[in-house]
């Protein structure tokens, strides 16, 4: 059973999150261009990517393990925010804007995981 990943809330915040994450992330210092902000920007990108490509798969099983792939990606973005935040990177402010998103994002995810089951 595929599912239109278009359709998916899920995608489309998790999407919108990976954009606000590289708009932060441009200004990190040069320096950590392939350190922090290369990471940070990886598991950004994975949200919204391995719900793409669990919405391909041909059952509910295989798209439940990639949400856990999105799950995992969707924390390590918690953590290297604020890694970030404590190196001075971005601001606390900045990591209270996105993390409420970013927890919605989670909850949704466990919530979609629960009802494909």
């Amino acid at each position: 059973m595929t599912h239109r990943f278009k359709d998916l809330e899920i995608w489309e915040q998790s999407r919108l999150l990976c954009t606000e994450i590289y708009l932060i992330s441009a200004a990190f210092t040069e320096n950590e261009k392939f350190g922090l902000t290369n990471q940070l920007r990886l598991a950004s990108v994975s949200i919204p990517s391995n719900i793409v490509e669990g919405s391909s798969r041909s059952s509910n099983k295989e798209f439940n393990r990639f949400l856990d792939f999105s799950l995992g990606s969707a924390y390590e973005v918690e953590t290297q925010l604020l890694i970030s935040s404590d190196l001075k990177f971005i601001t606390t402010d900045q990591v209270q804007q996105i993390l409420p998103k970013l927890n919605n994002i989670i909850k949704m995810i466990l919530s979609f995981k629960k009802a494909i089951k």
